[in-house]
């Protein structure tokens, strides 16, 4: 598969990091293939069709400050794509809805006292003057904005979230993580102080389908359905890359599932204290319900439920962003649930999911009526978010594999960042870039 001065590499994942680190190799000249499971690309943001416009499964938006993909949508001639607006956002607390968009909106949250409304105010002020995340390595969220923002505050707003979120893992995340979305979400602002978000048009899954196209315009292939059950070096100092339709041969490898399921592929080789660093991250599912409307939930597009009753960590209302036009005039809302894969809700239908959802959805919105929904659907994922606990950065597997020419480049590894469509482009296209530089260092 080698021909000239190229070389031929397989990337194992079609979601964004993948997608990336393919463009730039295929950029650069080399024999691109991908191998994705599903039989479609975008990994997480994969979609649907809801009244003749597709739909994102998970729900997705970007903040302004996301500047690798901003910087990729421009280079490859989609920034008309892209629609910016400010954002409602709120949180339900008490059996009462409160705006927080804006620092006005900040003085009126009644669920705290006028002081505590002051010491929230100045927790994103501090995040701000914080240098290095590496002091906060070793601190639990927990403690870390106890010690910020006092113990009313961390009750009413921070404990709930997290209990959300991360569920039994939520008294081990570490600050780190919590300080890095306190940063981001503080600099996606506008000038009074409004949120401002951005979406693609048509979908995330437009960007992954225009990369796929580039890599395939490039010569590379994109093979869906395409399952890796292996990776093995061969005696030569190459891959063997194999799948239920057979195994084939590359140069390099980069590797960017889920850290458990690279292990599952090198097993069969590996030193068993690798795999076990693979396994070392625990992980949380998702399922997210997704609800077509025929009359709007409320006026909020981000609504975060800190009651720990309610089994939604956040209620989405998407038209609230994108137009219901768009999707043939059905209001588009998703209810968020982060999981362990073994919990009760991972294994039910759409059905069943809707009828344990309706009863919270009642009590939440008293007007809301079974009459308004339109359709249903219900995605999950088992490999969803990385449960980024105390001294996190040392449980990180190196991107150089056990061995030369394996990769691995997850979302996982995306730190101290949060995983994100943001972080896994520019990390798909830092490692793309470099070993492309590599490769042709050693022509």
């Amino acid at each position: 598969m080698t021909s000239g001065n190229t070389k031929s590499v397989a990337v194992v994942g079609g979601g964004f990091t993948g997608l990336s680190a393919a463009y730039e190799l295929a950029q650069a000249g080399h024999t691109v293939t991908v191998y994705e499971a599903a039989d479609e690309v975008g990994g997480l943001a994969s979609a649907f069709d809801v009244g003749g416009e597709r739909l994102d499964r998970f729900y997705h938006h970007w903040f302004t400050n996301d500047l690798a993909v901003m910087d990729l949508i421009e280079e490859i001639g989609m920034t008309d794509s892209v629609v910016i607006n400010p954002t409602n956002t709120g949180m339900y607390y008490g059996n009462k809805f409160f705006k927080l968009s804006t620092p006005m909106d900040l003085l009126k949250f009644t669920a705290l006292s006028f002081p505590d409304r002051i010491r929230l105010g100045l927790l994103t002020l501090k995040v701000r003057k914080i240098e290095s995340w590496k002091q906060l390595e070793n601190i639990t969220a927990y403690d870390w904005l106890r010690s910020m923002a006092g113990q009313r505050v961390f009750d009413v707003v921070f404990k709930p979230l997290l209990e959300g979120k991360f569920g039994p893992y939520a008294d081990k995340v570490s600050a780190v993580w919590m300080w890095n979305k306190l940063k981001l979400r503080g600099s996606s602002r506008g000038q009074a102080g409004e949120e401002r978000l951005a979406y693609l048009t048509g979908g995330f899954v437009r960007l992954a389908e225009r990369l796929a196209d580039i890599v395939d315009e490039k010569g590379g292939r994109i093979l869906l359905n395409a399952p890796v059950t292996e990776v093995r070096p061969d005696e030569d100092g190459r891959w063997q890359v194999t799948t239920p339709d057979g195994t084939e041969t590359y140069d390099q490898v980069v590797a960017t599932p889920a850290l458990p399921l690279i292990g599952e592929m090198v097993k069969g080789w590996a030193e068993p204290g690798y795999v076990e660093r693979l396994n070392g991250i625990d992980y949380l599912s998702n399922v997210c319900l997704v609800l077509e409307l025929k009359r709007s939930l409320s006026e909020t597009y981000w609504l975060n439920v800190n009651d720990p009753s309610f089994p939604f960590v956040a209620v989405i209302e998407h038209t609230n962003f994108e137009r219901a036009e768009t999707y043939g005039g059905s209001h588009i809302v998703y209810l968020s649930k982060y999981l362990p894969h073994t919990d009760a809700m991972y294994s039910m239908d759409a059905d069943e999911a809707l009828d344990f959802s309706l009863p919270y959805l009642k009590e939440m919105f008293p007007e809301f009526s079974e009459d308004w929904i339109h359709k249903h659907h219900l995605w999950r994922e088992r490999w969803s978010q990385p449960v980024v606990g105390k001294a996190y950065g040392s449980k990180i597997p190196a991107e150089a594999g056990p061995r030369d020419g394996f990769w691995v480049c997850s979302m996982a590894q995306i730190y101290p960042e949060d995983r994100g469509t943001n972080y896994a482009i520019r990390e798909g296209r830092r490692l793309g870039s470099e070993l492309a530089s590599r490769l042709e260092e050693a022509v």
